[in-house]
């Protein structure tokens, strides 16, 4: 990737705050409801599940805002003709086998019915231990 392109490329979701982030969270909620789940949801299971808020697990959001844009990338004309089949192989299945699976962000979710998840604890770290 170039300067130019690098400079001219969306921000990763993560990095934003405020109304910016607010808007790029509407244009990916659209892209998941109007594509990605009716076209790639598949029928929500215990060992497939989704959560109907997803938009609360941070994971969820930065994993799927990375398939967007990854999406936009591959789709475009410019990615020429075997694009859209990259991205299937090295972004949607990936992406959808982590966040689906019966041990990620979505865990013990429920078609309805949102859990939150409690983050792991790390202790701070000190940089002369026993001193």
């Amino acid at each position: 990737m170039t300067t130019a392109e690098a400079q001219s490329a969306p921000p990763f979701i993560l990095y934003l705050d405020g109304q910016e982030y607010a808007d790029e969270m509407t244009g990916l909620s659209v892209w998941v409801s109007d594509l990605l789940l009716p076209v790639y949801g598949r029928e929500v299971t215990s060992q497939q599940p989704w959560c109907p808020r997803w938009w609360e697990h941070l994971e969820a959001v930065a994993r799927l805002h990375a398939l967007w844009l990854a999406w936009q990338e591959h789709t475009d004309p410019t990615a020429g003709a075997s694009g859209p089949a990259v991205w299937h192989r090295d972004h949607l299945g990936p992406v959808l086998a982590e966040l689906r699976s019966p041990a990620g962000p979505f865990a013990g979710c429920k078609e309805g019915s949102h859990r939150a998840k409690t983050a792991p604890f790390a202790e701070p770290y000190d940089k002369h231990p026993g001193l």
